[in-house]
């Protein structure tokens, strides 16, 4: 039996990928093309609508084109678009994210003809090592989060925060770095939150990390602000160790503090910029790279011009721009929308900041 994977979306997906190819080459064999294969895999993203409409667009291709495979959708969308996904493609298996350890029970099911429909949530995660590595090996240091943002889907598909022990990833690093990997992308759908549920944090994680010998670098996955704060001395203590790369991401999301509010971010644009602003202070060379969404429900043309100011003032060396688009059961859905020519004109205006800003420091740098 073989089988074929087609993975979307962030870091984690990709870790998820590795891990479930761990667990399975033991049994089974891999196909890198779809004809050849007898159980397709699809890890899927749910962060935007665009993504989605792409990814389901994709899964129905596969459908006409193949309609006698046996298809596993995995990932976030299985728990964001449940009803919708069996209605759509009622032959096909739903796993949730919490699921990717099962992955080998679950295939034997499908391949005896059983649909397969395990969308429940888990306490606690299994520690598996990852042991299909690459030279940039993702590892998920943690699942879920503690926000409550107003327009992420991503909450409904990871649900509350669960992390991996500090020695689970250490021998995951330690396993990837032994076996050629060189670069070390720890991931997590928030890894600021990292350790909050069992007495740890993301300073602790790195400081162990760190100690691993070998030739390798660790970039670090998005952190939200709020959740970094408390030991952000230690943070930045830990990242001038020339095995972290200095780069980090943060976002911002918007430069109005009535717009974090609404979308119940948790900190202000104040808190945001003295995190910045302590990271280049320690370390000059430190990346930045946020986020922006324009044109969220309750944005005015004031609220966008503080969106546009913050970015000038701070001159990310990346900004994740994106269009504001209604994720499902979320209450960001519930408002009432821009309109998408103001959304799209907002979009076109911070992006022509943005590539202005990124020449002006290729210039200064050069």
């Amino acid at each position: 039996m073989k089988l074929y994977f087609e993975t979307y979306g962030c870091a984690a997906n990709q870790a998820d990928e590795l891990v479930m190819r761990s667990i399975l080459k033991q049994d089974l064999e891999f196909s890198e093309k779809i004809e050849n294969s007898d159980i397709l895999i699809i890890l899927t993203c749910g962060v935007k609508g665009s993504t989605e409409n792409k990814i389901l667009a994709r899964i129905q291709e596969i459908k006409n084109k193949f309609p006698k495979k046996k298809v596993i959708i995995a990932g976030c969308l299985t728990k964001i678009l449940s009803t919708k996904l069996q209605k759509m493609f009622p032959y096909y298996s739903l796993i949730g994210p919490d699921q990717i350890n099962d992955i080998l029970e679950i295939v034997k099911k499908v391949a005896n003809e059983e649909k397969v429909i395990e969308l429940k949530s888990k306490k606690k995660l299994k520690c598996v090592l990852p042991k299909v590595v690459k030279e940039v090996q993702p590892i998920v240091i943690a699942s879920g989060c503690l926000n409550a943002c107003a327009y992420c889907a991503t909450k409904i598909a990871k649900g509350m925060l669960k992390s991996y022990p500090i020695n689970c990833i250490k021998d995951a690093v330690e396993y990837a770095v032994k076996h050629g990997a060189k670069k070390i992308l720890l991931t997590a759908t928030d890894t600021g939150v990292y350790g909050k549920d069992i007495g740890t944090n993301l300073a602790k994680l790195l400081k162990e990390l760190v100690t691993i010998p070998g030739d390798f670098k660790i970039r670090v996955g998005m952190m939200n602000p709020q959740h970094i704060k408390p030991f952000l001395n230690e943070v930045i203590e830990v990242y001038k160790n020339p095995k972290i790369i200095k780069f980090i991401h943060i976002p911002v999301q918007a430069g109005s503090n009535k717009v974090l509010k609404d979308m119940k971010r948790g900190y202000t644009v104040e808190e945001f910029k003295k995190i910045i602003m302590k990271f280049r202070k320690e370390i000059p060379n430190i990346k930045i790279s946020t986020d922006i969404i324009c044109g969220f429900p309750t944005e005015t043309e004031e609220d966008f011009e503080k969106t546009v100011k913050l970015v000038k003032e701070i001159k990310p060396e990346v900004v994740n721009i994106s269009k504001f688009y209604p994720r499902p059961n979320t209450p960001a859905k519930e408002m009432k929308q821009l309109p998408t020519k103001t959304i799209k004109e907002r979009s076109r205006k911070l992006s022509e900041i943005y590539i202005k800003i990124k020449k002006d420091l290729i210039t200064s740098n050069s």
